[in-house]
């Protein structure tokens, strides 16, 4: 399962506490951009916040207003307003209950002077330093709070109303959510904040657009890895093929996550990013290759072996004999591939395979091997790439994408808890109960190949 997108979650995601995007992340995007990786967001907030983030990390698309307003830095690529008798039935329900309410335009949230309070990194702060007993009390504050603001004036909101509206903020605690539901059944509610809450057309969400934006770009849902840190991710993340809950996110959507990382301020994203081999963390203790395979690769020895050897070296006989068992293990595999299953070719083919060792072994004793050890050894095993890299030419297979899912596979046999786990008796490498599901990577390397021989029928075509 190779990702191909990546989308982020503003609020307590892609930006730190502070509002900023740390340096972590940008270089993050950046290394993504580089290999091919699409990078978008997927937020409630609107386009005039979004922009600004679009243009600094040149991200290739956003997921606005929770789904109901997509775009690229060039065009708008979808939009979905909501009927003005909804809109007229809010604004007077919330002049009604006394409650502010913003309306979501093509240019931003518009209307309420207080609505920000609800929105706001500062009310998901206290949200969270607020002890569990306490939540009924300050709610009910809330409540007592809001109801002492002067109602807006529905004049200037209903003039607003004109435009079209892709979403509608209603300051209102999560204790509420049920009864605007049973009152707006036409509605969906979302909320990323213990104060206010989103809503959009029934059907729409932060998945359903990445789902849009795929149709677009040319990539599935498992192929997307999603950020989040709040309950209204909870859809995002479960339906990605990669969802990654942020250290401060909710219990809620750490418990549904496939990977939980660090939070928003410690550099969260750049870690799972790492984790899942997407990018490359450089350290004071460790060397970084220019071929990014080998980086990917080292990072998953990392986190299966806690070290990687940082000086060149040579094997012992022992150590190079399993390594050699494991190519073998990958020859016979090639060859039963190559017999289409067909059990005496296959007999044949390996008989074949035996009679060509025994004439490698005549031919490497009776030559002179002025070499060192580690000259002999990294020949050997360059000389192995470069064959490898050479079957591909010859079959027409470009090989980058289908390694990627690859190294996916292999990296999602780390735990939820960040480890590797091994058998105690026979210390092989366990994997998590849902990795077939998840991913084994017979499927996706099925639909890669079958998209490079589309796009190579294209080409002949158009010649």
């Amino acid at each position: 399962m190779a990702i191909k997108a990546v989308f982020f979650d503003i609020d307590g995601t892609l930006l730190t506490d502070m509002k900023t995007v740390s340096k972590s992340t940008q270089e993050a995007i950046k290394s993504m951009k580089k290999q091919g990786i699409l990078v978008g967001v997927a937020t409630g907030r609107g386009p005039s916040f979004i922009n600004r983030f679009m243009e600094n990390l040149e991200l290739d698309f956003a997921v606005s207003y929770n789904g109901q307003f997509i775009f690229t830095r060039d065009q708008i690529l979808y939009q979905n307003q909501l009927p003005k008798s909804t809109i007229y039935k809010v604004i007077k329900y919330a002049g009604d209950k006394r409650r502010e309410i913003s309306l979501g335009t093509a240019s931003g949230l518009v209307g309420s002077n207080i609505i920000n309070m609800g929105t706001s990194r500062f009310g998901q702060i206290v949200s969270r330093i607020v002890p569990k007993r306490l939540t009924k009390t300050v709610e009910r504050s809330f409540k007592h709070l809001i109801r002492r603001f002067i109602p807006q004036n529905r004049a200037n909101l209903l003039t607003i109303m004109r435009e079209p509206i892709f979403q509608i903020v209603l300051v209102a605690t999560a204790g509420e959510t049920d009864k605007i539901q049973e009152k707006f059944p036409q509605l969906k509610i979302t909320r990323s904040s213990p104060y206010s809450a989103d809503l959009i057309a029934k059907g729409q969400s932060k998945l359903v657009g990445i789902e849009r934006v795929g149709r677009i770009f040319g990539f599935d849902l498992d192929e997307v890895m999603a950020f989040g840190d709040s309950d209204n991710d909870k859809e995002m993340l479960m339906g990605v093929g990669v969802g990654v809950a942020m250290g401060n996110a909710t219990e809620e959507l750490a418990a549904i996550a496939t990977y939980r990382t660090s939070s928003n301020n410690h550099d969260g994203i750049a870690k799972a990013l790492s984790h899942y081999g997407l990018i490359h963390i450089e350290t004071d203790r460790t060397f970084t290759s220019s071929d990014d395979n080998f980086n990917k690769v080292k990072d998953f020895h990392q986190l299966m072996d806690g070290e990687t050897c940082e000086t060149p070296r040579t094997y012992g006989l022992i150590e190079a004999g399993h390594r050699a068992d494991f190519k073998v293990e990958e020859i016979v595999e090639f060859l039963y591939a190559a017999s289409n299953a067909d059990q005496e070719e296959f007999t044949q083919a390996i008989a074949n395979l035996h009679l060509a060792i025994d004439k490698a072994v005549k031919k490497v004793q009776n030559k002179p091997h002025p070499e060192s050890p580690l000259v002999g050894e990294v020949d050997a095993l360059v000389d192995l790439l470069y064959l490898t890299y050479g079957s591909f030419v010859l079959m027409g297979v470009d090989p980058k994408p289908l390694f990627d899912t690859v190294h996916e596979a292999n990296m999602g046999k780390i735990f939820p808890d960040g480890q590797a786990h091994f058998d105690p008796v026979t210390h092989k490498i366990l994997k998590p109960d849902d990795w077939e599901e998840r991913f084994a990577p017979e499927p996706a390397l099925k639909r890669e190949l079958n998209r490079q021989i589309q796009k190579s029928l294209i080409r002949k075509a158009s010649r």
